[in-house]
């Protein structure tokens, strides 16, 4: 039986960084920022030949390790069949280990790129089997639901496959991330997370979640109450502490704020009349570590998406 087609023309893919759980939606809840990662793929006559350029560009591999063309390869073998060879440049601007998505972002653009090249690859690997593979590859579908999507999402395992709804946050919402000079790997924030938390702290969690969807949409006023958590954030201090301190020292002063996916990255909600007080933050908060560097970004409300070359 053939293999599938692929277009001569390179395709250009972009994705969002994403910031999961939000406080109490763990392992559920993402929301899809305005900093991207860009990758250009086109299909060649043999090899594979992998650039990249800002982050991860010293330490990265430019093989079939790369978890972008792990992805790709993945993709491809759902689509029916690998190309001959593959060229691809990345243009990466999102922290690596930093709780900002990076890895997701880089399953989403291979994959995403994979069906994009691919004649008829929007048929054969529509959306919703994309969101399946994502979580399959990245092993939870918080991030790669918000990097698809775009918007806040929420999303949920039915049946071994991963769900996903996008909500639209609102308008007046505008978010803040302290991003440290140091890594955590997200292996190493999951193994200090206990094996069952007290039925309290679950129940509060509960509540805190729904409060959130409302919270995030509707209702920003909401916004300190509804990012309350109690079942993985005090866990994971010991290994992020300055950040810990800083999530506790902008709460103390209203401002909702919360570890971004498995940190050390901190998140915060704000609007554009607190944003100048939120940035003031920057800094050691805690243990003598490394200062923050804090970005307003933008929400984005695409998710992954391919765009002509020359944009």
């Amino acid at each position: 039986m053939a293999g599938p087609a692929f277009r001569a023309a390179a395709v250009r893919v972009r994705v969002p960084a994403t910031s999961a759980n939000l406080g109490p939606g763990f392992d559920a809840f993402g929301l899809a920022l305005g900093l991207y990662d860009d990758v250009v793929v086109r299909v060649a006559d043999s090899g594979l030949g992998v650039d990249i350029a800002g982050e991860g560009a010293d330490t990265l591999p430019r093989d079939e390790r790369h978890l972008l063309v792990r992805s790709m390869r993945a993709a491809f073998d759902r689509l029916g069949g690998q190309p001959r060879g593959l060229e691809v440049v990345c243009a990466n601007r999102i922290p690596h280990g930093r709780g900002l998505g990076s890895s997701s972002a880089a399953i989403c653009a291979g994959i995403v790129a994979a069906r994009a090249v691919t004649i008829g690859g929007p048929s054969a690997l529509d959306d919703d089997a994309l969101l399946a593979l994502a979580s399959e590859l990245e092993g939870h579908p918080d991030n790669v639901a918000a990097c698809l999507r775009g918007n806040f999402t929420v999303a949920w395992t039915e049946e071994d496959t991963a769900r996903a709804i996008a909500l639209e946050p609102s308008a007046e919402v505008v978010p803040v991330v302290f991003v440290p000079g140091t890594e955590v790997l997200t292996e190493t924030a999951r193994g200090l997370l206990p094996r069952t938390v007290p039925l309290a702290d679950a129940a509060a969690n509960a509540g805190r979640s729904a409060l959130l969807v409302e919270a995030l949409t509707r209702r920003p006023d909401l916004l300190l109450t509804a990012t309350e958590d109690r079942i993985h954030q005090d866990y994971r201090a010991s290994a992020m502490p300055d950040s810990a301190a800083l999530v506790a020292a902008m709460r103390a002063e209203g401002v909702p704020a919360v570890i971004s996916g498995a940190g050390p990255t901190v998140l915060a909600l704000t609007d554009e009349a607190g944003v100048e007080k939120v940035l003031g933050f920057a800094g050691d908060h805690g243990t003598g570590g490394p200062v923050f560097t804090a970005h307003r970004l933008e929400l984005d409300r695409t998710g992954a998406a391919v765009l002509p070359l020359g944009v």
